[in-house]
């Protein structure tokens, strides 16, 4: 098995765009994860690694399926986002190549709160919950796979870096606050934005082959943002499969002086 791209998760929205664009674009053995219990306002989002399987290929009719592999993954549960990590690594064949080429993490959830008494402790949790700690617990488990220091270079490539890449926002840069609102968005973007670069010091003190940045890929066309799809100027609100390509494109684009920083779609950095 070759260096792998790694989505989590790819069933909706950017992370489904995402997925099925590294899967049309390149050749790499692709690993998805999905949540095996959908909540209930998306019922009808399928959830077996089949449906889900047949769901991201459906409009790619000349990828290889073997090449997509699906992990279940439910990130309010360390016990879960452990077993699909020891899942993927089970699966791995001994004594390859097989360490992360791309990693995109999106987890993430928005309760726009507008005032101090929109604030509610149960959307606060959650918030945190998916748009911090998930993210830290998929750092904790997942880190195992990208290249170790030694890792050998296959025959006739040249040697790259790993992407670590978290999707990020604007909203979470301290500085460029201007307008107030969405306390714990903006709170926990600000957190995770410490996160990427904290993680990013970790990877140069073991000296790994690898980055890691964060991503604000602007207003994305997704249920995330559908409230505010009507207040977006216009040419700035994205459909997924630009927004995958755009980010795809930018991540290709770093190295090791971008690191441990947050970029947007257009590949400009958003101050912390």
């Amino acid at each position: 098995m070759a260096p792998f791209v790694l989505i989590s998760p790819a069933t909706r929205g950017l992370s489904l765009a995402l997925i099925r664009h590294y899967l049309r674009e390149t050749t790499l053995p692709v690993v998805g994860t999905f949540r095996p219990h959908p909540p209930t306002t998306s019922a009808s989002e399928p959830r077996t690694e089949d449906s889900v399987r047949t769901h991201i290929l459906r409009p790619l009719p000349d990828v290889d399926p073997a090449r997509l592999r699906l992990l279940p993954l439910d990130f309010t549960s360390e016990a879960s986002i452990a077993a699909a990590a020891n899942a993927l690594a089970a699966a791995l064949p001994p004594d390859t190549h097989a360490y992360i080429r791309v990693a995109f993490f999106l987890a993430g959830v928005l309760h726009p709160e507008r005032q101090p008494g929109d604030l509610a402790l149960e959307r606060i949790a959650e918030t945190f919950q998916l748009n911090v700690i998930a993210h830290l617990l998929l750092i904790k488990h997942f880190a195992r796979f990208l290249p170790p220091a030694n890792a050998p270079q296959l025959p006739g490539t040249q040697a790259e870096l790993a992407k670590w890449v978290h999707v990020s926002a604007r909203v979470g840069s301290i500085s460029d606050n201007a307008l107030g609102g969405w306390y714990s968005y903006r709170a926990s973007k600000a957190a995770l934005n410490q996160a990427v670069r904290t993680f990013d010091l970790h990877l140069q003190a073991k000296r790994l082959p690898a980055i890691a940045v964060g991503v604000h890929p602007g207003t994305v066309k997704t249920d995330l943002s559908k409230a505010f799809w009507s207040s977006v100027k216009p040419g700035k609100l994205f459909e997924p499969p630009y927004a995958a390509e755009r980010l795809a494109e930018v991540v290709r684009g770093l190295g090791a002086g971008q690191r441990g920083r947050i970029w947007d779609w257009k590949g400009e950095e958003v101050k912390p």
